[in-house]
């Protein structure tokens, strides 16, 4: 059967002796990739930016999942942010046409509500992503962008994943706090953040819908992006030690001492900042280092909200405190092809898109792209590669 090849940056299975214990990072390869051609229902596009995600970073790291053996595959193409040119479409596809420059809607898998089960190019399986100069998507998986859009293709790269995540994740968050707190008995919820993209975001977005916002960053420039974004920053360098790990804290008795103090630098920072009354809104995309604090800094009828995580999945909370709080813990994945369309048309009408600045990577440097991230060698949120020349 007739089929296509391209240049692409592979992800390739690890060692079975690996599944067990701790997986070495992988590398990516470079060398031909190739797919069967597109069907009735696909598009074939080139992809011209992306975005390295967290997710992306992940893959490399084979932690949770080694991806490749999880989807079975021998080699996975990654890459789930991005923008595209539609090249060739399936006879029943209607929303893009060729030469439509469009966003990759990372749905890989979605059940009967259009919920996400698994992502593109992630878990997804027989999925492929923008480190291919050709790839080939699903038609809901491409949307495309205006035409006369006042706003770069590489902010569009950056809001594809990232951007929509919130998007989703702000409206299920907000409309939990708002079930239980009539407009009457607070004006201004005050929403707080820890992590990276998501959350810059998720808290500019807050303040359209008139939040008091604050995100928490221990990076210079970023502490500076995020003041002139009007978001409030929180240096977390003042309570630098607030990294909790429970068989630890329960072992070593000085590590429990430096946690508790910074434990309580934390938790005054916030009844200072926010007048005594905790946080509305905490949108924690960091996890459990952070998610004792956390719960601690939430107001009552408070909500903690998440799409993902950056260290540490496992959680444990007291649910009788919980109960007694009127804490709501509110968890999404992605977003529905809906949701996508609806956020794009916010931004393009708003200028809710990220602040990009800072170099571009290379399709020959990818590789150190990836390490850089890995590094923590990039103050920028959103650090954008090119594929294809525009």
């Amino acid at each position: 059967m007739a089929g296509i090849t391209t240049d692409a940056w592979m992800l390739d299975q690890g060692p079975a002796r690996q599944a067990a214990a701790k997986p070495e990072p992988a590398r990516l390869r470079r060398g031909p990739f190739s797919f069967s051609n597109i069907t009735e229902d696909e598009v074939l596009a080139e992809p011209i930016y992306g975005c390295w995600e967290a997710n992306m970073a992940h893959a490399l790291e084979r932690a949770p999942i080694d991806v490749c053996r999880h989807r079975g595959e021998a080699e996975v193409v990654i890459g789930n942010a991005g923008v595209v040119r539609i090249l060739q479409v399936g006879e029943a596809v209607k929303t893009v046409n060729p030469g439509d420059l469009c966003i990759v809607f990372c749905n890989g898998i979605w059940d009967r509500f259009g919920y996400p089960e698994k992502i593109l190019a992630y878990d997804a399986p027989q999925t492929m992503g923008v480190l291919a100069k050709r790839i080939k998507l699903h038609s809901r998986q491409v949307i495309a962008i205006p035409h006369k859009t006042r706003h770069s293709l590489q902010q569009w790269a950056a809001f594809s994943l990232r951007y929509i995540t919130a998007w989703a994740n702000w409206k299920q968050a907000y409309g939990c706090w708002r079930l239980q707190t009539d407009e009457a008995q607070e004006q201004r919820p005050i929403v707080w953040g820890w992590g990276g993209g998501v959350s810059l975001a998720e808290l500019s977005l807050a303040k359209w819908f008139g939040c008091e916002a604050a995100m928490i960053s221990s990076d210079e420039k970023r502490l500076g992006k995020i003041s002139r974004m009007g978001i409030t920053p929180i240096d977390r360098r003042q309570f630098i030690n607030l990294e909790f790990d429970e068989r630890r804290y329960a072992a070593d008795k000085e590590y429990q001492q430096a946690y508790l103090a910074a434990e309580e630098v934390f938790l005054n920072l916030v009844q200072q900042k926010t007048g005594g009354a905790g946080v509305s809104i905490f949108a924690d995309y960091i996890g459990a280092p952070v998610w004792r604090a956390t719960l601690k800094a939430l107001s009552r009828r408070g909500v903690i909200t998440t799409a993902g995580w950056k260290a540490g999945m496992k959680l444990s909370t007291v649910r009788a405190i919980e109960c007694m709080s009127w804490h709501t813990h509110v968890h999404t994945h992605y977003a529905r092809y809906s949701e996508g369309v609806e956020a794009m048309h916010f931004a393009e009408e708003k200028g809710w898109l990220p602040p990009l600045a800072g170099e571009e990577y290379g399709w020959d440097y990818i590789p150190q792209l990836a390490e850089d991230y890995a590094g923590r060698r990039l103050s920028t949120y959103f650090p954008i590669f090119q594929v294809n020349p525009l």
